[in-house]
C-alpha cells in the first residue's frame, strides 16, 4: 500500500469497513438489522470516495467489490449457475437522473424501461430441468446460498413443474429470480402466534420471511417419524407434531412472486416484459403492477402513484425498481462488481411519526463499540410497534439536537430500522435535559476513548473481561457467518456466561454435561427415577453443534476469532495462503499484503491480534480441545497454481 496515503484516511477506511461488514452481518446473516439503509447508503458512498481517491486501499474483501450476504452451513450450499446480484439504490429523483443519465450515455438515449414494485422479502433463486423444479436456494452470497428446497414444498405459489399455458415454450434450463413474502395480515397473524408462545416477534415481513424459510422442517418431521417409530410418548409425539405443525403452517403463508431469470437454455426473450409475460404462461406467479415506461418522466410517475398507494397494498414494498426493458441493451450495459448497470432501486422516503423519548442508554459491542440508543414510548410506524432506535454515538445526538424528554420525529428508515429524525422543539416544557455520554465503560467500569485519535466513537478496552464484549464475541462464533453453531445464540451465550460455565470464549469447545448441568436453560427438573439435572434440548443441541463444528474450515475458525476487518472474504483468502493459524500468526507483515484480497490494513490487524497473549491461549486451548486449526494440503496436480490472469 503506498505510503503517501494519510493514517487518517487508513484509519476512516478501516471504520468504514467495519460498520458496513456489521451491518451486511446483521442483515443477511442475523435478519436482525441495525443501522437504517440512509445510514448504510452513506457510510457506502463514503467508502467509494475513499478508494477512488486511494486505489490503493481497494482490497478484494472490501465491501465496495461485494454483494454482501453469506451462505450459513445449516442447510446444503448451492452455487447458482449465474450470480444474483445486488441493485444499486437511489433516494431522491435527482439520484435516479444521474442513473438514467449514465444509462444514456452508453446507449445514445434513455431506453425504454419497466417498473416494478420492489416487494420487501427475502431474495430465492428456483431452477427449472425441463420444466421439473429441481432445487430452491436462498440468495447467500450472490454466488453461493442455502438449499431450501424441501421446506418450499409448503409455499402454494411455488410450483413443482412449469406449466406451457397460451403456447408458451418450456427452456431446458431456467434460474428464475423471484421473492417469497408475506402479507401483512398473515405477518400480524404470525407474530400473534409467535408471541404466545412467549418468543420475540419478528421486527418487519422481511425478517419474517427470512426466519420462516430458514426453518430445518425436514429434521422436525425426521424427530417425528423417530418417535413414533421408537413409540414415544404421547405427550412427546403430540409435542413434535405441533412443531412440525406450527412451521409448515407458517410455510404455507409464504407467497412468492417472480421478478427475473438467470440462466436460460432452450429459450430467448428480447424485453423484460417479454420475459415476464412468458413466465407468467410457466404458471409462474409475476406481479400485476409492473408497467413499461417509456421515458424518466413515466418512471416518476410510476413511483409517485405507488408511493401514494403503499399502504393500501396487502405486502410491505420498500421502493420501485427500475430495469432497461431491452435485454439486448441491457447485456452491452453490463454490471460492476456488485451490481447490473442497467437496473436500479428507487427507495421511498419512510414514513414519519412523533412519539416521546423517555431515556438515552448505551450499549456495548463485540469490539468495546459504546453505542448510545434511544428508549421511546411504543409507537407503531411502517407497520411495526417500536420502542427502540439507535443513535450510533454522542456527534450524531448533538448534530440531531435530542434531548431526554423530548417529543421526536421517528421514522423507519427504508421502512425497516428505527431512526430519530429529530426533536419537536415546539413542544418543550424545560424539564428535557442533556444525555452525557458515560466516561466508563457501563458493564465493567473500565475508562471509555476512542480507539484512534480523530474517531467519533468511544471504546471500551477491557476486550478480554468486559461482560457486554464478552457475550458478544460468544454469540458472533457460532453465528452464520462465524461457526455456525445452532445451538449458540444470544440466550445460549448469556447463559454460559450469567451461570459461570464459561469466563471466555476459550473453554467453549471443552464443555461437558456435568459442565451445563449448573445452567436451568439448559437442563430440565429430572423426570421419574432420573438424578442430577438431565439437558433439556437447549443443552443437547449444543453439545452436539459443538462436537459437529471442530471440524469447521480454517476460514470459519478465522471469523469466529473476531480479529478486526477479517470477514469471510479476507478469512477464506488467508485460510488458501497460510494453511494454518500457526502459519497466519508467525508470517511477517509484509507476506500479508502479497495475498490478493488481504492487504496491509487487514495484514496489521492480524499481527496486532496475535500479539496479545490471551488471544494465543484461546486458540491454544481451541486446538487443545479437537478444533481443526488447519486446512487438509491439497493433493493431486494443480496445473493454475501459481499462474496469473487478466481478464
Amino acid at each position: 500500500m503506498a505510503k503517501s496515503i494519510p493514517d487518517s484516511s487508513k484509519n476512516r477506511w478501516s471504520e468504514l469497513v467495519e460498520i458496513i461488514e456489521e451491518a451486511r452481518r446483521q442483515y443477511y446473516v442475523l435478519d436482525s438489522p441495525t443501522i437504517s439503509d440512509d445510514e448504510y447508503d452513506k457510510a457506502f458512498k463514503e467508502l467509494e470516495t475513499l478508494e477512488q481517491k486511494y486505489p490503493e486501499l481497494v482490497t478484494q474483501d472490501s465491501p465496495t467489490q461485494s454483494a454482501g450476504g453469506v451462505a450459513s452451513e445449516l442447510f446444503e450450499p448451492v452455487e447458482h449457475r449465474v450470480r444474483m446480484m445486488s441493485l444499486e439504490d437511489v433516494f431522491d429523483v435527482e439520484e435516479l437522473e444521474e442513473w438514467a443519465n449514465r444509462v444514456s450515455k452508453s446507449t445514445s438515449s434513455l431506453p425504454e424501461t419497466i417498473c416494478e414494485l420492489k416487494v420487501d422479502g427475502l431474495a430465492l433463486n428456483l431452477l427449472y430441468l425441463d420444466g421439473k423444479l429441481s432445487r430452491v436456494a436462498t440468495r447467500g452470497d450472490g454466488r453461493v446460498g442455502e438449499d431450501v428446497t424441501y421446506n418450499t414444498q409448503f409455499i402454494p405459489t411455488v410450483p413443482r413443474a412449469l406449466q406451457a399455458i397460451n403456447g408458451a415454450q418450456i427452456p431446458s434450463v431456467i434460474e428464475v429470480r423471484g421473492e417469497v413474502y408475506f402479507d401483512l395480515k398473515d405477518f400480524d397473524s404470525l407474530n400473534d402466534e409467535v408471541m404466545d408462545l412467549g418468543r420475540t416477534p419478528f421486527a418487519n415481513p422481511r425478517n419474517a420471511a427470512a426466519g420462516t424459510i430458514r426453518q430445518r422442517v425436514d429434521k422436525r418431521e425426521e424427530e417425528l417419524a423417530l418417535a413414533k417409530s421408537e413409540k414415544k410418548s404421547d405427550s412427546r409425539i403430540e409435542k413434535l407434531k405441533s412443531e412440525f405443525n406450527r412451521s409448515t403452517s407458517s410455510l404455507s403463508r409464504l407467497k412468492l412472486v417472480v421478478h427475473g431469470i438467470g440462466a436460460l437454455e432452450g429459450s430467448e426473450f428480447k424485453t423484460q416484459a417479454e420475459a415476464y409475460k412468458t413466465l407468467g404462461n410457466l404458471g409462474l406467479p409475476v406481479a400485476t403492477t409492473t408497467r413499461v415506461t417509456k421515458d424518466l418522466k413515466s418512471v416518476i410517475t410510476f413511483i409517485e402513484e405507488f408511493g401514494n398507494k403503499r399502504r393500501d397494498l396487502s405486502h410491505e414494498i420498500d421502493g420501485v425498481v427500475v430495469k432497461v426493458n431491452d435485454i439486448f441493451a441491457q447485456k452491452n450495459l453490463g454490471a460492476t462488481s456488485r451490481t447490473p448497470r442497467w437496473a436500479v432501486a428507487y427507495k421511498y422516503p419512510p414514513e414519519v411519526v412523533r412519539t416521546k423519548l423517555i431515556d438515552i442508554e448505551v450499549n456495548v459491542g463485540r469490539t468495546g463499540r459504546v453505542t448510545p440508543f434511544a428508549v421511546m414510548e411504543p409507537i407503531k410506524v411502517a407497520g411495526s410497534t417500536v420502542s427502540m432506535a439507535t443513535l450510533h454515538n454522542q456527534e450524531e445526538i448533538i448534530r440531531k439536537g435530542v434531548l431526554i424528554g423530548d417529543t421526536v420525529y421517528l421514522r423507519k428508515a427504508g421502512d425497516v430500522i428505527p431512526e430519530i429524525v429529530g426533536p419537536v422543539v415546539e413542544l418543550r416544557n424545560g424539564s428535557e435535559k442533556k444525555f452525557e455520554m458515560p466516561s466508563k465503560c457501563p458493564e465493567c467500569g473500565t475508562k471509555l476513548a476512542p480507539a484512534k485519535e480523530g474517531d467519533v466513537d468511544l471504546r471500551c478496552s477491557n476486550a478480554q473481561s468486559c461482560p457486554a464484549q464478552l457475550r458478544e464475541r460468544l454469540f458472533h462464533v457460532g453465528s452464520r457467518g462465524a461457526m455456525d453453531i445452532e445451538g449458540l445464540g444470544s440466550k445460549s451465550a448469556a447463559a454460559l456466561l450469567n451461570d459461570k460455565i464459561l469466563k471466555d470464549e476459550g473453554n467453549l469447545f471443552e464443555l461437558t454435561a456435568k459442565d451445563l448441568e449448573k445452567s436451568e436453560y439448559f437442563t430440565r427438573a429430572p423426570g421419574k427415577g432420573e438424578t442430577g439435572r438431565p439437558l433439556n434440548k437447549n443443552g443437547e443441541e449444543l453439545l452436539s453443534q459443538l462436537s459437529a463444528a471442530k471440524t469447521r474450515p480454517l476460514w470459519r475458525i478465522l471469523v469466529a476469532l473476531s480479529i478486526r476487518h477479517v470477514g469471510p472474504t479476507a478469512a477464506q483468502a488467508l485460510a488458501r495462503e497460510f494453511k494454518s493459524l500457526e502459519n497466519i500468526a508467525n508470517s511477517p507483515l509484509e507476506k500479508f499484503s502479497e495475498v490478493n484480497g488481504v492487504g496491509e490494513v487487514i495484514g496489521i490487524a492480524v499481527k496486532e491480534w496475535f500479539s496479545e497473549d490471551w488471544h494465543k491461549e484461546i486458540v491454544g486451548k481451541w486446538a487443545r480441545a479437537g478444533v481443526r486449526i488447519k486446512d487438509d494440503e491439497v493433493t493431486g496436480p494443480q496445473p493454475l497454481k501459481d499462474m496469473n490472469f487478466v481478464i
